[in-house]
């Protein structure tokens, strides 16, 4: 980590100087698990379709370059799949919601939405899929 990120991100921490946000998105992560209601998607499991927005401030790793400085997004596929095959809930808000409290707990993380959904859910209608956004975001504290 350079001496710039270091100095900046103690400026940001300590709150002295407002920061805009901005995004790290993963878009379409194809995850197969054992969610759902029903006793068959516990049993078979089915695919979900997970995009994940964080927004933060990665002006620090802009001006960087530095990996460290910022949220690796290989990382961020690899625990956000994980999350959703070793997790079992019955509704796909649950699901979303703990992947966005889990997420939101980094500390560059300001504010997180998941939005997950089954595209191959079976209903009486045909449709794509059914999905459900979640949103969490940290409390603003002004001093």
């Amino acid at each position: 980590m350079s001496d710039i990120g270091r100095f900046e991100r103690r400026l940001v921490d300590d709150r002295r100087i407002p920061r805009p946000y901005d995004q790290i998105e993963i878009r379409g992560l194809r995850v197969h698990a054992h969610h759902g209601v029903h006793e068959h998607e516990a049993r078979d499991g089915q695919q979900f379709m997970l995009d994940v927005v964080l927004d933060m401030d990665s002006q620090i790793a802009a001006r960087t370059d530095d990996l460290d400085d910022t949220i690796d997004y290989a990382k961020l596929v690899d625990r956000v799949a994980d999350m959703v095959r070793s997790t079992r809930f019955n509704l796909i808000e649950a699901l979303g919601a703990h992947i966005a409290e889990q997420l939101l707990a980094a500390r560059r993380v300001a504010a997180v939405r998941v939005t997950v959904a089954k595209p191959e859910v079976e209903l009486d209608e045909d449709v794509d899929a059914v999905a459900v956004t979640v949103y969490r975001a940290r409390p603003v504290h002004v001093r």
